[in-house]
């Protein structure tokens, strides 16, 4: 009995074990099936289906994956939407795939199939930039994922590489079909337009598939190039087939010559590793940009081996076997597939919408990037490769992210940060250009002997002193001389270091503005003459550097006006510089006087007299020398410098009002441009110019007459029939200096842009020859050009009448002003330091015999002297008045009825205590008058 649940247990252990190996089987077994739609015709889709079946068969035979095995349907390509469209619903409804893999090159076309996977709700890898933004397509396609990031930035790129060249105009060529994408057009141009340039024309090129005769149809649409003036040409998208046409022929019509630069967008240059060599070398020179991945990684190395190995047995005929971009975002899109399957487990995998909802949370290191997504597409920003085409295959020249620019390293490399220099520009130095030019091509249609550069000339010009257009007698040679001629031969000089610009002149008879119409219409390509920038211009051709300042300015018949010359004199000063030389004049007169009276007879007498003698003395020291003899070392000084001032004004005010009774007879006979409007007067201009229509449309003018030649305007003034002549600054100069002191500018002036030469609206020469106008103007030959073709009549001493002299202000003067009056502050100072110290001096001499007289003298005779000393005398200079009769009285010579008042030294008033003297006052008096 109790052997019995022994073997009982093991059954059930048998049974249990075996029950467990079945499910395990059966677990090992199950599969998760998955469509790939790809071409397999091309090399896009040769690589895509052998990357996605080296990602399933990794994943299968990994030991980790052991819940679900992977199977891939593939599925090809057709040229008809309807047919891809029926294949998707195929793999969906018959296969039951959890996931599709679109490798379709058009974004319409995987539209269509992303409509499919909405409506089943399963997930659909795609590998082509949507026409939308990403939250759009999220709302429209919830359940598909977008293994590419926006192409904005090969956009951006595209744009910064024509901004770095500085090319104004490009071409852009692109495949058609019958999905082709618009917006990214628009988005180009708009771009293209924020950098300084412009689409000038669009090449589509139709599927060479669909054709009986692709080259020829190719042919027509390149030829129709030749006709357009831009020579850089931006291949945007296109198939390597179409491409072979296209360069083919591009390259024996002259395209791929010199000048000529051209842009691969990834479309092509992605390919540059698979292509073949007769391919490579018909686009020799270009430049492509290519999405970077890393090379270095050992993930990449392994999967490169199994690639070749793979892609070599599959396709033999394919002479190469490196994977390109197309391959490794095929891989990608698997292995964030797998990781979503593997993370969810087999219960929950069946969950389309929880399947799609893993994929998009993916976020690892791929082979092609950074896989993570925002909003259903890559949110890593892709990093581009410029490559040169040279050779067998093409040079590496760095690289161009929107975070740094262009830069000679990757930002990111290895998974370590790395210090990244970016730059606007790239190196044009390592560049092998088409045609082995050895610079930066213009990007533009240059002259050759056989197609030379067509340059109009102004064949009627009022002021033949810019441009002249003589026939030569006996032929029909024309002969072109003036200044706007022999500034472009001294231009040509210049550019002729760099390339030889071949040329011909053709004189246009009709109007200015016609003249630069015909630059716009392409008949001329350039213009050489004296062209006005304007604004209503510069939109539609391009201007060079002015080579001259314009502007409109009124010209009018001077006249003498003697009304004003009554107070002429007046105005050699200004007011505050008349108020200033009076006051220094004063206050040099008053410091004349105090220092000289003291001690000069001829600066004594009745206060009136001496106010008198002080004013003569000054003011006559601004005309002739004074009589008045001045004793005093410190006057002196103070009349020296005051000579020096006065010699400066009077020279400077004889100079000035000279002028201005030059000048102002060269007056105005109309003031300004009001007066003209009220009396609605004549006037005359260039009516083949823009100024006619100026003074209309600006100024208001109504009366204006048509003047045509330059000697004409003297005769309609003489006339009366114009009272006024608009002209533009350059030919009112050369007017003035042949009719100088005749006309005068009045009234205000209205500023243009300049004069300069005008070319074709994007035209590289135009910058070419700005630059050769600047380097003119800095080593002196454009001055030398105007002063040949401009110079002066030798009958003019004065050519801009109309600048009265101005008056002689304050801030000229200042300096003497200051020197004058700090000299004589000084100087004063000087006498009155010393006049005080003299009469201490004596005033301590006279205390001395008054307070410590000898000692012999009695004690009453030294109390009455300390006590008179105290209550009359005082021992300081004083003045006394001395009247006539008191001088006669004491015998001295009578001056006058009048007082006067006599200096008293210290030293005189000491004899009043002299122990001789009798009468002290009288000896006092006495003393003074001897020093009389």
């Amino acid at each position: 009995m109790s052997s019995k649940p022994f073997p009982m247990l093991i059954f059930i252990l048998k049974t249990y074990i075996l029950i467990s190996l079945l499910t395990l089987k059966a677990t090992a077994n199950e599969t998760i099936e998955i469509g790939a739609i790809v071409d397999i015709n091309s090399r896009i889709g040769k690589e895509q289906k052998t990357a996605i079946g080296i990602a399933v068969e990794n994943y299968n035979h990994d030991k980790r994956n052991h819940k679900q095995l992977i199977t891939v349907h593939f599925r090809n390509t057709s040229k008809d939407a309807v047919e891809d469209l029926s294949t998707a619903e195929d793999l969906v409804e018959k296969n039951n795939v959890k996931m599709i893999v679109v490798g379709m090159q058009t974004w319409e076309e995987t539209a269509l199939v992303a409509d499919i996977g909405k409506r089943h709700q399963v997930p659909i890898t795609s590998f082509v930039t949507a026409s939308y933004t990403p939250e759009l397509v999220q709302l429209k396609w919830p359940f598909l994922v977008q293994m590419s990031s926006s192409s904005l930035e090969q956009i951006n790129c595209i744009s910064a590489i024509v901004r770095s060249y500085l090319w104004r105009k490009v071409i852009i060529i692109y495949e058609d079909d019958m999905y082709s994408d618009s917006s990214v057009l628009a988005v180009l141009s708009e771009t293209l337009k924020g950098d300084g340039a412009e689409i000038e024309h669009q090449v589509i090129l139709p599927q060479t598939s669909s054709l009986s005769d692709p080259r020829e149809v190719v042919r027509r649409e390149v030829v129709k190039l030749l006709r357009k003036q831009s020579r850089v040409f931006v291949v945007l998208r296109s198939s390597v087939s179409t491409a072979s046409h296209l360069f083919k022929e591009a390259k024996e019509i002259g395209l791929m010559g010199r000048d000529s630069a051209w842009i691969l967008a990834d479309s092509l240059a992605d390919l540059l590793d698979s292509v073949h060599t007769p391919f490579i070398s018909s686009i020799q020179g270009a430049l492509g940009i290519k999405t970077h991945y890393s090379e270095a990684t050992k993930s990449f190395q392994d999967f490169k081996g199994q690639f070749q190995k793979i892609f070599l047995s599959e396709y033999p005929m394919e002479d190469h076997s490196e994977p390109g971009i197309h391959a490794l975002k095929a891989y990608d899109s698997i292995t964030a597939f797998a990781m979503a399957v593997n993370n969810l487990g087999t219960k929950t995998s069946n969950d389309s919408k929880l399947l799609k909802n893993r994929i998009l949370s993916s976020n690892f290191t791929g082979l092609s990037g950074q896989v993570s997504f925002v909003d259903g597409a890559l949110s890593h920003p892709s990093t581009f490769r410029i490559v040169n085409v040279v050779g067998n295959r093409y040079k590496r020249l760095g690289f161009w992210s929107s975070k740094v620019g262009f830069s000679e390293v990757v930002e990111a490399e290895n998974g370590g940060r790395i210090q990244v220099n970016g730059s606007h520009t790239m190196k044009s130095s390592e560049v092998k250009w088409p045609g082995e030019l050895n610079r930066v091509p213009k990007g533009w249609a240059m002259p050759t002997d056989s197609k030379p550069l067509i340059i109009g000339v102004p064949g009627r010009t009022t002021f033949e002193k810019f441009v002249k257009v003589e026939k030569v007698a006996n032929s029909n040679e024309r002969k072109y001389s003036g200044f706007c001629i022999d500034l472009f031969k001294e231009v040509l000089k210049i550019l002729e270091q760099n390339y030889t610009l071949p040329y011909e002149f053709e004189p246009y008879d009709g109007s200015y503005p016609d003249l630069v119409q015909q630059v716009i219409n392409r008949r001329y390509d350039a213009i050489v003459g004296d062209m006005t920038i304007l604004a209503e211009r510069i939109k539609y051709v391009e201007f060079t550097q002015p080579f001259a300042e314009s502007g409109l300015t009124m010209v009018v018949p001077v006249k003498f006006d003697g009304s004003k010359k009554a107070w002429m004199f007046l105005k050699p000063f200004t007011i505050s510089m008349w108020i200033v030389t009076g006051s220094i004049l004063v206050y040099t007169m008053l410091v004349v006087w105090f220092m000289e009276h003291q001690s000069n007879p001829e600066f004594r007498g009745r206060w009136k007299d001496q106010l008198g003698t002080a004013m003569w003395f000054t003011f006559s020291s601004l005309f002739f020398a004074h009589r008045e003899k001045i004793k005093s070392n410190y006057t002196k000084i103070v009349v020296v410098v005051w000579l020096f001032l006065v010699f400066v004004l009077t020279s400077s005010y004889t100079a000035s009002l000279t002028s201005m009774l030059t000048v102002p007879r060269l007056e105005p006979s109309v003031k300004d441009i009001n007066w003209i409007k009220r009396t609605n007067t004549t006037v005359g201009c260039d009516g083949d110019s823009f100024v006619k229509d100026y003074l209309r449309q600006v100024l208001e003018l109504q009366n204006i007459k048509n003047i045509s030649n330059q000697e004409d305007y003297p005769k309609e003034f003489e006339s009366g029939n114009i009272k006024a002549a608009f002209l533009e600054i350059p030919y009112q100069k050369v007017f003035l200096r042949e009719h100088c002191n005749q006309y005068v500018v009045a009234g205000p002036n209205y500023r243009f842009g300049g004069l300069a030469f005008v070319f074709q609206k994007g035209s590289p020469l135009a910058r070419d020859v700005s630059e050769a106008i600047l380097t003119l103007t800095q080593d002196g030959t454009l001055n030398s050009l105007e002063e040949r073709w401009f110079a002066l009549s030798r009958n003019c001493d004065n050519v801009d009448a109309s600048n009265e002299t101005e008056s002689l202000t304050l801030g000229s003067f200042w300096g003497l002003y200051l020197v004058s009056g700090a000299t004589s502050t000084v100087c004063l100072l000087f006498f009155l330091w010393r006049l005080c110290r003299k009469s201490w001096q004596q005033s301590q001499a006279y205390y001395d015999n008054v307070v410590h007289p000898s000692t012999d003298q009695s004690f009453w005779t030294k109390t009455a002297r300390i006590i008179r000393y105290y209550q009359k005398d005082k021992p300081a200079v004083s003045l006394r008045r001395v009247t006539s009769g008191r001088a006669a009285g004491l015998g001295v010579e009578e001056r006058g009825a009048s007082s006067r008042w006599h200096l008293v030294s210290p030293s005189d008033a000491a004899q009043v205590f002299d122990g001789s003297s009798q009468h002290p006052q009288s000896s006092l008096e006495m003393g003074n008058l001897r020093s009389e």
